[in-house]
């Protein structure tokens, strides 16, 4: 009843929302004598505020269409070079650029976002590589007869997608960046490969912001994982896909209950950043405005996860601590971080981040036994939050260059 109940919401809500654009339009327009006199433009300000905030949102574009490298601006193409029934593999490259810029696999999220949410850090790092992306499918879409999708099967797309750049640059190993939840995989992954000697596995691996070890200055988020069993979690937050999606029957963890929790956790900010829009609106500041827009736009976009996948990763990462322990396994198989020993391992975390605590990232290096010390890489990014380790300024000016002066080091 869970997901019925929010799309009998959300539909609503659809309703209102289109009333107060609507509405905002219409007290806006030049030709309307009460939006400008009285209280016309606030109140059209403030529709357009609750309008925006009320809307639905589904899959973004990455819309990159040109990078400037080397003082030169490029287009860039964008392609699909992997179909899978759980997510697809992109590729983005500098048109007019040679074929031999180094390659880089991103591991984007899958914990309620696209992987849109990494178009700041694709356009960075374009500069340098050439780049494919995971572009992970919301699940409440893939129908039930292609199975399930669990961290298993998540460790496969990895080694796969990585399988598939070395054969397209034979000799050429790929370097591989895991944005905060796929730092386990990722790891485990690296471990796997290292340890079949695989031409596949990345010359380097960069992990941001993993919870790799959630012991480590445990967060609010580990918190809550650690404080109830993981029955609570079967039974409160898994819901069955509706009739009116194709992956109707699928358990899921719903994209909307992963927004709602990301947005309690820091509701003050979020309800400043709406007031500051609202300002930005009546003072004429336009663009600022649009900025605030275009960062929820993307922030309320959300996807589902499968149940099988967002209850193994709480409980073998948040409360069995099965990575740090070394009792993660794969397909029956341990997964032996030792084994790591050609794979150069950056870990980089944000000072200020709520979400994965110091240490939590850090901790790979200590677990990576087999790994020369001049191969172990340790970054803090000052001020930084989780956000701002992989998007905005702080990224392209500090952590960026630090990540592509690692990757030289060791390519």
């Amino acid at each position: 009843m869970l997901y019925q109940a929010y799309e009998i919401q959300r539909s609503w809500l659809n309703s209102v929302s289109s009333w107060a654009s609507i509405s905002s339009q219409m007290l806006s327009n030049p030709a309307n004598p009460l939006g400008s006199m009285g209280l016309g433009p606030v109140t059209a300000n403030a529709l357009d505020v609750f309008a925006h905030a009320t809307a639905n949102y589904g899959k973004p574009a990455f819309g990159i269409t040109e990078v400037e490298a080397d003082g030169t601006v490029f287009p860039v193409i964008e392609a699909t070079v992997v179909n899978r029934p759980f997510g697809d593999l992109k590729r983005f490259r500098l048109d007019g650029v040679s074929d031999d810029r180094p390659k880089m696999l991103i591991v984007a999220p899958m914990s309620g976002h696209y992987a849109t949410l990494l178009r700041g850090t694709v356009e960075r790092m374009l500069q340098k590589f050439e780049v494919y992306i995971t572009d992970w499918a919301d699940a409440k879409l893939v129908p039930l007869h292609e199975g399930e999708f669990d961290l298993d099967t998540y460790i496969d797309y990895l080694i796969e997608f990585l399988g598939y750049i070395e054969k397209q640059n034979p000799g050429q190993r790929p370097h591989m960046l895991a944005v905060c939840q796929p730092s386990v995989p990722a790891f485990a992954a690296t471990a796997l490969l290292n340890g079949h000697k695989s031409a596949a596995a990345p010359a380097t691996l960069t992990m941001m912001g993993g919870p790799i070890d959630t012991r480590e200055c445990p967060t609010s988020v580990n918190d809550h994982a650690m404080n109830r069993p993981i029955e609570w979690f079967r039974n409160s937050v898994i819901a069955t896909v509706p009739m009116n999606y194709r992956g109707a029957g699928r358990r899921v963890y719903p994209g909307f209950m992963q927004l709602s929790a990301f947005m309690s956790m820091n509701l003050r900010s979020h309800m400043m950043s709406h007031y500051e829009m609202f300002k930005h609106l009546t003072s004429g500041d336009d663009a600022s405005a649009q900025a605030t827009k275009d960062f929820y736009d993307e922030y309320r976009s959300v996807c589902d996860m499968t149940a099988e996948f967002y209850l193994q990763t709480v409980e073998e990462v948040f409360q069995k601590h099965s990575i740090p322990k070394g009792t993660f396994e794969h397909k029956g198989e341990v997964v032996d971080l030792s084994s790591i020993n050609q794979t150069a391992l950056l870990a980089i975390e944000g000072e200020r981040d709520d979400i994965s605590g110091l240490g939590q990232t850090r901790a790979a290096l200590k677990l990576a036994t087999g790994l020369s010390e001049k191969k172990k890489k340790y970054y803090m990014a000052e001020g930084a939050g989780h956000y701002g380790i992989f998007n905005g300024s702080r990224w392209r000016d500090n952590v960026a260059p630090t990540v592509e002066e690692f990757i030289a080091a060791h390519s």
